[in-house]
């Protein structure tokens, strides 16, 4: 499991997205991105998460920044979850685990004694040269979308200094 810190270039994907499309990081240059690993749609803390991306899309987007969430849901699913809740950002599918490989962030978790692998919910803030800025793992959903924002605030004062 490659060990990504930020400085650290961005891993390159194309991953089938909702609505039958698909979506290239590299092809995204020249905007910030906030991409977030999300171990399953339509759970409670995705839910919470991809609404509070949702509500908080207009700031994003004032700050020249994509989201894309990510999962090893399906595309079907994804749609599922991207209409019941009007997500308004793409949802990437890695069905075969090869980002969330990339990125770190399937992982062994445990619950009740059991270990098992999983998706660790986590977010990498990714600036306009395509570089890791910021990089949140094992993610608590309440506050987040505020940290992520206040980074991506931070990153845009950088750039322009």
């Amino acid at each position: 499991m490659p060990d990504l810190k930020e400085g650290d270039k961005a891993p390159d994907f194309t991953l089938p997205t909702d609505g039958g499309g698909d979506i290239t990081l590299s092809g995204l240059k020249g905007k910030n991105v906030v991409l977030y690993f999300y171990p399953k749609d339509d759970t409670p803390g995705c839910t919470t998460e991809s609404c509070g991306f949702r509500d908080a899309l207009p700031d994003f987007e004032g700050l020249n920044a994509q989201i894309i969430g990510l999962s090893k849901c399906s595309v079907k699913k994804h749609d599922k979850f991207k209409e019941k809740y009007k997500l308004n950002f793409p949802l990437a599918s890695d069905e075969n685990g090869s980002a969330c490989e990339e990125y770190g962030a399937w992982v062994e978790k445990s619950m009740y004694g059991r270990k098992y692998m999983g998706i660790e919910r986590s977010t990498f803030l990714i600036d306009e040269d395509g570089i890791i800025a910021k990089i949140w793992r094992k993610v608590k959903v309440p506050g987040h979308v505020e940290d992520v924002q206040k980074a991506l605030a931070g990153l845009k004062q950088q750039s322009v200094a």
